[in-house]
């Protein structure tokens, strides 16, 4: 039913591409990475074992969508290493470009499609132009990104005082709005979209909670569930303009 699996994100999805920048400090290399995982050793995962994009895969029946850095570095004339999807997930990547200016490098969402663009003209290379339109458009797209861009205007005041957090949000979901616009014009139709946790829980937030140390950054999470309603209304507009679309939500946030 569904021959492939695409990955788009940030941390949450990605399966190797960090290890393979050679300038990015966001790297799974420490020996707490995997420890659950079937090799029980760091590969790259921001996890101590499979990540969601792994679950999807298995549950699909498909294998682990790869690396695209390492996938695209091990292609052959004879075959496409991406008929059953790839991912380009990035540690550290956000909606919009610079989210990771201390981490000093990861691959934003939109170089992520623009890297995708050149894996579809590899499938229609190797399946003709039909034959990969009708491949594409059977396969998933799997999209988990945002939770830096909202660390980012966390962290910025001059960010908060640009934008009230709606028009941040909005701004995000705009932004997101045209990166699936073009993937769709990539044959891309049917797409699933992770939400947000509620990162204002994670230990770094918690640790920089003044109000109250310790405990959850309600702002943060806040934000998070505002982004999230965004992203719905977005979708449901989109499905309406494009027509041929469809999607799922994974709500991680409850």
């Amino acid at each position: 039913m569904v021959p492939a699996l695409f990955v788009f994100g940030d941390s949450i999805m990605d399966v190797g591409n960090n290890n393979d920048l050679p300038l990015s400090v966001a790297r799974a290399i420490l020996p707490y990475y995997g420890v659950d995982f079937p090799t029980k050793k760091p590969n790259g995962r921001f996890s101590n074992g499979k990540n969601s994009a792994d679950f999807i895969a298995e549950n699909l029946g498909l294998p682990t969508s790869p690396p695209y850095l390492i996938s695209n570095s091990s292609q052959s004339n004879s075959s496409s290493p991406f008929l059953t999807g790839v991912s380009f997930a990035s540690g550290g990547a956000g909606i919009f470009d610079g989210t990771d200016e201390k981490l000093q490098q990861s691959i934003p969402l939109k170089d992520q499609v623009e890297l995708y663009r050149g894996v579809h003209d590899d499938l229609v290379q190797h399946m003709g132009s039909s034959g990969a339109q009708k491949h594409v458009a059977k396969s998933l797209f799997l999209i988990g990104i945002g939770s830096n861009d909202i660390f980012d205007y966390v962290k910025s005041s001059d960010l908060r005082k640009q934008h009230t957090p709606q028009q941040y949000v909005d701004l995000m979901v705009s932004s997101l709005k045209d990166h699936i616009k073009r993937l769709y014009s990539y044959d891309a139709r049917k797409f699933v979209f992770a939400g947000l946790a509620p990162i204002g829980c994670t230990p770094a937030q918690r640790v920089r909670n003044q109000n109250a140390p310790g405990e959850c950054n309600e702002d943060t999470n806040s934000w998070c569930r505002m982004y999230n309603e965004a992203l719905l209304a977005m979708m449901k507009g989109l499905k309406s303009e494009l027509g041929d679309i469809s999607y799922s939500y994974l709500d991680i946030y409850n």
